[in-house]
């Protein structure tokens, strides 16, 4: 994705009264759109290079595969940005989408200049990249673990790769690069999701939860992400960065 191509976006809604309007204004807009009515078509928009998107806008009830499935796909075997969109009276599945590593959610009816925010919002986090000295790329390596933040890979102390969301990937490494510190949710949610995101205070909980299940030898006694009552969180081990190797 770059200045001359389209950010594409994958509108998955089985309502083509609400799912088609969208896709007109997203392209009047100046994004490119392909169209969804089912998890099933989305998934072969998925495997097809030249449909292939940069973000998905999923709703969460549909006939067949439901959203929260198909989100889990998305983001754990394809790192795909998700934006929810969700009627008023499922709260329930909003903050569970949040914690299988959606992005964001729109409630409907939404004002769709509120949706092209959120969409560059979570585009920007998403694309987000470390900064380290020119030329130089680095791994970081913590209890046997290492992450290598330009391929977005994480590995364990025999080098095989954990699948982790993005949203998991931006807290893990906001940890990394602050080790021994404490950090509360709000700062959490600055450097992590950005405060335009609107997001819960609970979701940092939930995110951490989830990455605490991948990396703690017993996520029910953590020891690498402990909590700090009061305080917030904090990740109790020593930090190495190496360079990377290709």
């Amino acid at each position: 994705m770059n200045e001359t191509t389209p950010i594409r976006v994958l509108v998955v809604d089985d309502e083509p009264a609400l799912r088609e309007p969208l896709a007109d204004y997203l392209v009047r807009q100046g994004f490119a759109v392909v169209q969804a009515g089912t998890a099933a078509e989305a998934r072969s928009h998925l495997a097809a290079a030249e449909t292939a998107p940069d973000i998905v806008l999923l709703d969460i009830m549909m006939p067949g595969e439901d959203g929260l499935s198909l989100c889990r796909h998305l983001v754990e075997a394809r790192q795909l940005p998700v934006i929810f969109i969700t009627a008023k009276g499922e709260a329930t599945d909003r903050i569970v989408g949040l914690e299988i590593g959606a992005d964001d959610y729109v409630v409907k009816p939404f004002d769709p200049r509120e949706l092209i925010a959120r969409i560059r919002s979570v585009l920007r986090r998403a694309n987000r990249q470390p900064i380290d000295p020119p030329g130089e790329a680095v791994v970081y390596e913590f209890e046997g673990w290492c992450l290598d933040p330009l391929k977005r890979r994480l590995t364990d102390s025999e080098g095989a790769v954990v699948a982790i969301s993005s949203a998991e990937f931006r807290l893990l490494l906001a940890f990394l690069d602050h080790p021994r510190q404490v950090l509360d949710r709000d700062r959490l949610l600055d450097m992590v999701q950005g405060r335009e995101a609107h997001l819960f205070d609970r979701a940092v909980d939930n995110q951490i939860s989830r990455l605490r299940r991948k990396i703690e030898v017993d996520s029910r006694n953590p020891q690498l992400i402990q909590t700090v009552w009061g305080g917030g969180y904090m990740l109790a081990a020593e930090v190495r960065k190496t360079a990377a190797r290709d």
